[in-house]
């Protein structure tokens, strides 16, 4: 029987789940979201799901979720978050790229909820589909009892609106994954409350959820819209319940910093805080300095920060740096660029230390032939333990994730300190090789950031071929002189010439070109994360820019 699961069915009667329109927040207790699980796993069972079925969820509401999830597992079924139309989404395409997820998955149902329109799933054809509401009304029945290697998650990875691929993640992986969460941050019922923003589809909001669920933590949690919205929300909501611990991407730290700016003092008591994760992509030290002395004004100690490596293929959580804050490794670019190491320096380029792996979970640091390599190589990082996955699964079927040995490559760049501390430099597919040098794309865009005008968090460089074979770069800017009316040429034109100056400046690399857009014209995810890779769209067709892309 799944250890997983037999936690879920002994849910705390004492704690609860806040979620709902930020202004009129509800509790619902954990006992209760599962007696609803079992209302609609007798819904489930009625249209068709039985073990092994595969369930695809559009939902956005974390009860909603929260509960049909519980329902899938009862019914020994897999749970698939799809991810949302965004404002900018073309619906056709979206309905498109949602079909092929779902004949990927072999979706025996499609459940859909609260903030999405039924109208919105119609659209996708070739599977039944039913609402979150409709399920409730079912008679409850008993859950069935998967084995441990059952598949409990199928997450889709980033890249999945093109050819779908999605992360195997067993109840094995499952209860893995939520101890090492639990034991790594300490949680527990009677004295922690969590307060989340982070949207379900993603791997850090869902095993999140799943892991305060199972093991009775309290929870308030609101949606991506309305953190990005109204991004003091998080800290009103902190303030009023107490809350200890909260998780989120570098890029909402930045955000939340410059709104605290304007906020007078006292506003806010942060004091109750002891874990604030920092995770989910790159992590720029200035924006956590900055977070940390905002912040502090209303209680919070910098000891809280605690930046974490993970990914959906280790059921989240890899290394974490808990109880020291923000700990920064300074490097000398030359020798990192030319020689792939990281020789420490006084001044260069600061990276963040993520801490050494969880007990349960093995790391190592190998170059292109598979070697280990010594402390302050840069290589591959790869993990082994019960929370990594077997494998992934495509439209062409399953794709092993692990070697021989139970190895999974993470395609990270990376290295360890003495002390063994891992930092992570970049994603190998995204490094830019030019004269023997591997520049990272992070490094030129924070540098961007800085020029004036344009939008910090909001530029991307994107690598690209020649017609030669060698590789130049491109940025892609937002700017609000790229959006005005009318556009005033020549401002534009200094802009994209102070942005090559830094690059230039500071790297000693000139880019191919720099594009300025109008602000909201790159590519995020429905949370607020760039989406590099398909920000190389905007270069359109352009072959002096797009050759050996």
């Amino acid at each position: 029987m799944s250890r997983f699961t037999d936690d879920l069915l002994r849910p705390s009667a004492t704690t609860g789940l806040v979620c709902g329109d930020p202004d009129r927040l509800q509790r619902v207790p954990w006992n209760e979201i599962h007696d609803a699980a079992r209302r609609a796993a007798g819904g489930m069972a009625e249209r068709g799901v039985i073990p092994n079925s595969a369930v695809a969820v559009l939902a956005g509401d974390p009860s909603e979720v929260a509960r049909v999830a519980q329902a899938c597992w009862m019914r020994g079924a897999s749970v698939t978050m799809l991810h949302p139309p965004t404002p900018r989404t073309d619906l056709a395409e979206w309905a498109r790229a949602t079909g092929r997820v779902l004949k990927m998955i072999e979706a025996s149902l499609l459940v859909i909820g609260e903030p999405y329109p039924e109208e919105l799933a119609n659209a996708v054809v070739g599977v039944r589909i039913t609402t979150v509401s409709e399920l409730a009304d079912a008679a409850a029945i008993e859950p069935v009892h998967p084995d441990e290697d059952t598949v409990a998650l199928l997450q889709l990875t980033a890249g999945s609106t093109g050819a779908p691929k999605a992360v195997a993640i067993t109840h094995r992986n499952l209860y893995a994954g939520t101890a090492a969460i639990t034991d790594a941050f300490e949680l527990r019922a009677e004295r922690d409350v969590a307060v989340m923003w982070l949207p379900l589809y993603h791997d850090m909001g869902m095993i999140s959820l799943v892991t305060l669920m199972q093991h009775g933590v309290p929870a308030v949690f609101v949606t991506p819209q309305d953190f990005l919205r109204r991004p003091l929300l998080l800290l009103e909501l902190i303030s009023t319940y107490r809350g200890t611990v909260t998780t989120g991407p570098d890029f909402s730290y930045a955000i939340l910093s410059r709104r605290l700016r304007a906020a007078p003092d006292g506003v806010y008591d942060l004091s109750s805080l002891r874990v604030v994760v920092n995770g989910a992509e790159p992590i720029d030290p200035e924006v956590i300095d900055e977070f940390i002395t905002q912040a502090a004004r209303f209680g919070m100690s910098a000891s809280t920060i605690t930046p974490a490596y993970g990914m959906a293929e280790a059921t989240l959580l890899v290394s974490l740096s808990r109880g020291s804050g923000t700990l920064v490794d300074t490097i000398d670019p030359a020798a990192v660029e030319h020689r792939a190491i990281a020789e420490p320096a006084s001044s260069g380029r600061r990276l963040v230390r993520l801490g050494s792996p969880y007990a349960a979970m093995e790391l190592r640091i190998v170059d292109a032939a598979g070697a280990i390599l010594p402390a302050r190589a840069v290589g591959e990082i790869r993990i082994r333990g019960a929370a990594v996955t077997d494998y992934y699964l495509t439209s062409e079927g399953r794709v092993p994730a692990r070697d021989v040995d139970g190895w999974l490559a993470t395609g990270d760049l990376g290295y360890r300190t003495e002390d063994g501390d891992l930092v992570v430099c970049g994603r190998a597919k995204e490094i830019i090789i030019i004269a023997g040098r591997n520049i990272y794309p992070t490094d030129i865009e924070r540098i961007c950031a800085a020029v004036p005008g344009v939008r910090a968090g909001n530029v991307v460089a994107v690598r690209i071929g020649t017609a030669t074979g060698s590789e130049g770069f491109v940025i892609i800017a937002e700017s609000i002189r790229a959006g005005s009316e009318p556009t005033d040429e020549a401002l534009l034109a200094e802009l994209r010439a102070d942005i090559a100056t830094a690059v230039q400046h500071r790297l000693g690399v000139t880019p191919r070109w720099v594009e300025v857009v109008p602000p909201g014209t790159l590519p995020k995810t429905p949370s607020g994360k760039l989406r590099r890779s398909a920000a190389a769209d905007l270069l359109g067709t352009n072959p002096a820019l797009t050759a050996g892309r």
